[in-house]
């Protein structure tokens, strides 16, 4: 059975359209068809202290792969593209080459220590309801119970998002 899953890309280092490129190029080889793809946005740093914009675009992909061992390949390709993690997890956001997310898998919620779907901050951000709204706009949020565009309209992220 296929499921559909959403991912958020992201890098604000080095040439980001290239690293998001190539996080498109290992997801359709390593983990499944990607089915939509939203705009890059060049996006400001969300909660971040860092004068680099990010580049942000949302992927609509259907697959196989089970959440567990999606995130252990997602890992896998952020280590291929150069990802640096911090071992201090209290540490703040750092600039990456590139962060993949699984936002949304099916309709799922999981709340694992490794993993929590769907994502626990969509609906603070701007940079990922943007690009949710271009290719999903009615899908609802199982948690929440709204739609990608009534969590953008009540979101309270003001940062500047722009389409390229």
């Amino acid at each position: 059975m296929k499921h559909i899953v959403y991912l958020l890309l992201g890098s604000n280092m080095g040439d980001s359209i290239s690293f998001l490129s190539s996080a498109r190029i290992h997801i359709s080889q390593q983990i499944g068809e990607i089915s939509k793809s939203s705009s890059i946005f060049r996006t400001e740093p969300w909660s971040m202290d860092t004068e680099q914009w990010f580049h942000n675009q949302v992927l609509e992909i259907k697959c196989k792969i089970d959440p567990d061992k999606l995130l252990n390949m997602i890992l896998k390709i952020e280590e291929e593209l150069g990802r640096k993690r911090s071992l201090d997890n209290h540490k703040p956001y750092e600039s990456r080459t590139i962060d993949i997310d699984i936002l949304y898998y099916d309709n799922k919620v999981l709340n694992s220590d490794n993993l929590v779907i769907p994502h626990p901050r969509i609906q603070e951000r701007r940079f990922v309801l943007k690009p949710m709204c271009e290719i999903a706009p009615s899908l609802i949020h199982p948690v929440l119970g709204k739609n990608q565009s009534d969590l953008l309209n009540i979101c309270t992220d003001h940062s500047i998002i722009e389409r390229i």
